[in-house]
């Protein structure tokens, strides 16, 4: 028996030798295809894998129960600076994004200085698509998606748009916001949005030669960002029909517009098996800020029991439901605890394509990043090398954040109200949560093929884990952010920031406040401006356009 074991080695040995090295090396280096799903306006509470049972998510419950629930992660409060984050891996105020969301008839984008993530893996052999929304500037040809590293883009420049009819209000003008590469989607009027963004991701995958090249395919839905004020949460009926459980009419709606979302992962998730480019995989699944509650911005998310809404810098506003699935992760599955900021994805992705011997490569040359790369404390669950997180600085509005350690430091508000904490709480009873569905939906079925199914026992602790349960011990201490005065809270101890300890801490504050001022002196000035007039879609047949490329004497001649 000995013997018959040490041939075997041997044999194994030899093989490996006499391996051609062109073959070695691609087992070796074989870049993983990335799959990053960028979900909008989601709330913290609004998935299951975070302890509510009453929207179903049972694709992306899936990924998260069989890979890691990024349970200590955060984005920036409001839609353009996150995606700006995420694309360039620098905080929004050294780019100038930092002061609410880039608007359609505004004269700017994200600026062309800026080499972003495609443009970084592109040079690393990947093919870069986008289906979605991109929301980084559009009033000249070149901020758009097919000048900055993409290869294909079927989806919208604004910020929202309806679902059927694809047109986007903003500051009283109106006009159709549909694009198939450069050309305007006529075509595709009628359809729903969410399905428009899953049908172009599924065709990207189909027709990707995984041979030739790896895929970097950026999924931007604008689900569940509220509509028009006409039709605020358009979901398809047989969607809504589903959800009778729900009382709450515009909740309902919500959740149908999440359950469709939700959907779109599994067919993705689904594709990719189909093509065996599943196993060599790397998904993440995240939000791009806080979800806005009922009465907010026309939605009715649910960032419960954390504090705050979208666009502040409460956790409710900048934790982020997020998840990292992949078959190269080392110690899965588990509720990550590592700090991780949306600015991080940038150099953890690159350094998760270009491998361990890369690593030393990217830190040199990534010194003007913001962003860490947080890849091998995730797959080995070491300790992240992020300690702060500077949350904003937002000095048109005079509102900052940041968390050093276990604290967390607040100055001022965006809001007069909307400073509280706000539901529903959903359905937290852990026997009202349907364990049967991870099976059943189409990541389950993708995961049983890959032997990777979530053991029952193990998907009821990590929901458990990644629950948020905040005790209200005595009455919360009050916060004067209308003076503006600094706050201070241990968001270790008291996630739902019930208590400020800034005179009970002196010592914590000032450190907080010396670090925020470091971070101010690097800050560039917000780049924000008016509404350009020739941005009018009214100028445009109705359309929002590439106006900064035309000249004058070609909007009079629109007009006509």
């Amino acid at each position: 028996m000995k013997f018959i074991k040490l041939l075997c080695l041997l044999l194994t040995q030899n093989a490996l030798i006499n391996m051609p090295q062109s073959n070695a090396e691609t087992m070796e280096e074989k870049r993983p295809h990335i799959i990053f799903i960028l979900a909008d306006d989601l709330g913290f509470n609004d998935v299951g894998f975070h302890g509510s049972a009453q929207i179903p998510t049972p694709n992306i419950d899936a990924l998260a129960f069989s890979g890691l629930i990024l349970n200590n992660y955060y984005v920036n409060p409001i839609c353009t600076p996150s995606r700006s984050a995420l694309m360039t891996g620098k905080y929004p105020i050294h780019t100038g994004m930092q002061h609410t969301v880039l608007y359609g008839a505004e004269p700017r984008g994200l600026p062309l200085t800026e080499k972003i993530l495609p443009q970084y893996l592109n040079e690393l052999g990947y093919s870069s698509h986008i289906a979605g929304k991109w929301h980084l500037g559009h009033y000249k040809s070149v901020y758009t998606p097919l000048q900055r590293g993409f290869k294909t883009h079927v989806g919208f420049w604004t910020g929202h748009h309806d679902y059927f009819d694809h047109t986007a209000v903003e500051h009283g003008m109106w006009g159709l916001d549909m694009r198939k590469g450069m050309d305007i989607g006529y075509d595709l009027h009628g359809k729903y949005t969410t399905d428009i963004v899953t049908d172009e991701a599924v065709r990207v995958i189909a027709e990707h030669n995984a041979t030739v090249e790896p895929l970097f395919l950026y999924v931007a839905h604008p689900a569940v960002h509220s509509a028009n004020p006409y039709n605020p949460l358009p979901a398809p009926d047989e969607a809504l029909a589903k959800l009778d459980h729900i009382d709450d009419v515009r909740r309902r709606k919500f959740a149908a517009m999440l359950t469709q979302l939700d959907d779109s992962v599994g067919r993705i998730v689904e594709e990719l098996q189909k093509r065996k480019m599943l196993q060599d995989s790397i998904i993440v699944f995240s939000t791009d800020n806080g979800g806005p509650p009922q009465g907010f911005n026309l939605n009715h998310a649910s960032n419960w029991p954390l504090r705050g809404v979208k666009n502040s810098v409460w956790e409710g506003g900048v934790r982020g439901a997020a998840l990292l699935w992949s078959p190269r992760l080392q110690k899965r599955p588990r509720v990550a605890e590592q700090r991780m900021h949306i600015v991080d994805w940038l150099p953890t992705l690159l350094s998760a394509a270009r491998g361990a011997e890369h690593n030393e490569q990217l830190h040199n040359s990534s010194a003007a990043l913001d962003g860490v790369s947080i890849w091998d404390a995730l797959v080995r669950d070491e300790p992240s090398p992020r300690r702060t997180i500077l949350h904003n600085i937002d000095d048109i509005w005079g509102s900052a954040a940041l968390t050093m350690g276990d604290w967390k430091l607040i100055i001022g508000s965006n809001y007069p109200t909307w400073n509280g904490w706000y539901g529903p709480a959903g359905e937290r009873d852990a026997r009202a949560y349907d364990l049967k569905m991870l099976q059943r939906c189409r990541v389950g079925h993708a995961l049983a093929s890959l032997n990777m199914t979530p053991a029952v026992a193990e998907v009821i602790r990590m929901r458990s884990a990644a629950s948020v349960n905040c005790v209200m011990e005595a009455p919360p201490n009050a916060c004067d952010y209308k003076a503006k005065k600094p706050c201070l809270y241990n968001v270790r101890d008291d996630p739902c920031e019930y208590y400020n300890q800034a005179e009970k801490y002196p010592n914590i504050l000032r450190t907080l406040l010396d670090e925020l001022k470091r971070f101010n002196e690097t800050a560039i000035p917000a780049s924000n401006k008016p509404d350009d007039p020739s941005g009018d879609p009214r100028l445009h047949n109705y359309v929002w356009t590439n106006f900064g490329d035309l000249v004058q004497s070609e909007i009079i001649d629109e007009v006509k």
